[in-house]
């Protein structure tokens, strides 16, 4: 079992990631880590609680101060991971009328692991009826010799809203990213309104043409799903060569919109995103 770092004290918005120590494979298990955090939420006729934080692996789940009706936690990270051969997942659930904000402490790192073996990580997200859920993580960075298999399983109630975020680097500085494959599939009242992956790194041919990334190294979208949504008729395209680009556009089914963009880094990729979320009217953010 890898050895746990230390925890911080508090859980702040960090764009950058810090590569870890050379030792980080010391005492890794061929095998990888297999492990599953859960985290339930629930409204309680008064309030958004958090009765059920099960850590596991590398997820320390940690409760912050609720900002308004909003229950708010944080996802830790207590050692190196995905890791080759590793199996992770997180199964977050909002349940009805429930209002919970999911973010991490730091970026995600992927890395080499002691197993040519993919790392599997798995985030599936349930929220109920009349229930909403921000799901705000840190990006992940996919760095040199790493294959991670990422996958988003979303299952919404006819009335619930979502809002969510996810943001990949490929690659740290002047470095290649390793082989990166992301699907994101979300279901609205039992019909799929949005599935799509994306494979980025070597030896996917054209990952890095103009026809995906364009030579930027930051990639990212933001989806919100509302029942009060104002769906604009058609799709807006955001940002220029110089700070990326971003297309704004609703989904064919359901009060959707997905916001998809491409940037030279994190900070620049994170702008365009909100700077399409403030586009957004009507939905409860």
């Amino acid at each position: 079992m890898r050895a746990a770092a230390p925890l911080p004290t508090t859980c702040p918005a960090v764009p950058h990631a810090v590569d870890p120590a050379p030792a980080h494979l010391a005492g890794v298990h061929p095998a990888g880590v297999h492990a599953t955090a859960r985290l339930r939420a629930t409204h309680n006729g008064r309030a958004t609680t958090v009765p059920l934080l099960h850590n596991d692996g590398p997820f320390h789940l940690r409760r912050l101060r609720p900002r308004g009706e909003w229950a708010r936690v944080c996802v830790l990270g207590a050692m190196s991971a995905p890791l080759g051969g590793d199996r992770l997942a997180l199964d977050v659930t909002a349940e009805a009328r429930a209002r919970l904000e999911v973010t991490t402490a730091a970026a995600t790192i992927a890395l080499r692991g002691p197993t040519a073996d993919p790392a599997t990580y798995d985030v599936r997200l349930t929220v109920g009826e009349d229930a909403s859920l921000r799901w705000l993580p840190q990006p992940l960075i996919s760095t040199r010799g790493s294959t991670v298999h990422q996958t988003y399983r979303v299952e919404l109630a006819g009335g619930s809203r979502l809002l969510l975020r996810e943001e990949q680097l490929l690659g740290r500085t002047a470095e290649p990213p390793g082989h990166l494959s992301t699907r994101l599939t979300v279901r609205r009242d039992g019909r799929p309104i949005l599935d799509q992956h994306t494979v980025y790194g070597a030896p996917t041919p054209a990952w890095d043409g103009p026809a995906v990334l364009g030579g930027h190294r930051a990639t990212g979208q933001l989806l919100l799903v509302d029942p009060g949504l104002d769906v604009p008729p058609a799709a807006v395209l955001l940002g220029d060569p110089v700070e990326g680009h971003c297309v704004l556009a609703p989904l064919a089914d359901g009060p959707a919109l997905l916001a998809t963009a491409v940037a030279p880094t994190p900070a620049q990729l994170r702008r365009l995103l909100d700077t399409a979320l403030a586009r957004v009217s009507g939905a409860e953010t």
